[in-house]
């Protein structure tokens, strides 16, 4: 039987996710962890490079783990662990700065556009954020990496330094590839089409958050921007239609014909409670879970536990292997 290839994919436990961050990432992890050697990271060490309060990160940090579990990662199954438990992150980060140059980080888009706002905290960590995602990865030897339009950059980077070591060194590193599973709606701003939905929109009728209750989730549907006209259809000049035609077709599973079959004739009004409930229906359940397992941090700290012990297996046997490629004497134990 052919070995399951490996997929690793980390999420910043930085507060509030979204619908948008569900439908893009989290929901997929379930299916991910049927076809792939799935190793699923709370990346709290990424979160440092802009200010935290260490009460808000703890919290959470718990709040993220306990969400993986509620959208479907089994424990037993995957790995589940927090970055900072294994130490050899840190470690390969510092072998890597060694082979990675100033001018690589400088043009990051996100270091840019993060330098911009966060004038009063550009940091050595926020330049050198791509180079610990690139250990993130390699220590794991992932085959595969989910990523955004923001982290393309990163994982090619990841690439670059995978490569620049095995040219220099030896073989050592698997090179990533990027994950493209199903094209992912674009999930907008319910205030502003024009906008991708985030969690920083200063209109918290903007964005779903997946903490938000069924009355709240149907309560921002309602009051959803809409376009001129009666048409529910999905076309250039009516995006605050298009966006809520996206959203039910993506939470139901439905084509974009069947939905606008479905609603031809229908009110604005009827058309946003009807997305509104179906999209309820698919995060309550996920929220109520989460919060139940919120309840027992003794269960998520076994979880953490045992995840770390899993990775740091893992880890730091690619570690040993990257230390003594670079002459570095290995530890007697």
């Amino acid at each position: 039987m052919e070995d399951k290839k490996r997929l690793f994919s980390a999420i910043q436990p930085s507060g509030i996710l979204t619908l948008g961050n569900y439908l893009g990432a989290l929901r997929n992890f379930r299916l991910l962890q049927e076809d792939y050697d799935g190793i699923f990271s709370v990346a709290d060490l990424h979160t440092l490079t802009v200010r935290q309060e260490p009460a808000d990160l703890r919290k959470n940090t718990y709040e993220l783990t306990a969400l993986y579990i509620a959208c479907g990662i089994d424990p037993e199954r995957s790995v589940l662990f927090l970055q900072s438990h294994v130490a050899a992150h840190a470690e390969l980060t510092w072998i890597l700065n060694t082979i990675c140059y100033p001018g690589e980080l400088s043009r990051m888009t996100q270091f840019k556009e993060k330098s911009r706002a966060h004038e009063d905290n550009i940091n050595v960590g926020l330049m050198d954020y791509p180079v610990l995602m690139a250990s993130d990865i390699l220590l794991y030897q992932a085959d595969l990496v989910p990523v955004g339009a923001d982290q393309k950059q990163h994982l090619e980077l990841a690439r670059d330094l995978a490569v620049r070591f095995n040219n220099r060194f030896g073989e050592t590193f698997t090179v990533p590839e990027a994950y493209i599973g199903k094209t992912a709606a674009r999930i907008m701003s319910l205030a502003d089409p024009s906008k991708k939905m985030s969690k920083s929109d200063a209109n918290f009728n903007g964005f779903i958050s997946i903490d938000d209750d069924k009355d709240a989730v149907i309560r921002k549907f309602k009051r959803a921007v809409t376009d001129s006209g009666s048409e529910i259809v999905s076309r250039e000049d009516k995006p605050g239609i298009s966006n809520l035609l996206n959203i039910y077709c993506a939470v139901t599973g439905k084509t974009l014909s069947e939905a606008e079959k479905e609603f031809q004739g229908k009110g604005y009004g009827d058309f946003k409670l009807k997305v509104g409930e179906a999209v309820a229906e698919v995060i309550d359940p996920i929220r109520q879970e989460k919060n139940r397992l919120l309840q027992n941090k003794d269960y998520l700290d076994d979880v953490l536990k045992t995840g770390a012990e899993r990775a740091e297996r893992i880890a730091y046997k690619t570690l040993n292997k990257v230390y003594k490629k670079v002459g570095l004497l290995q530890r007697k134990r």
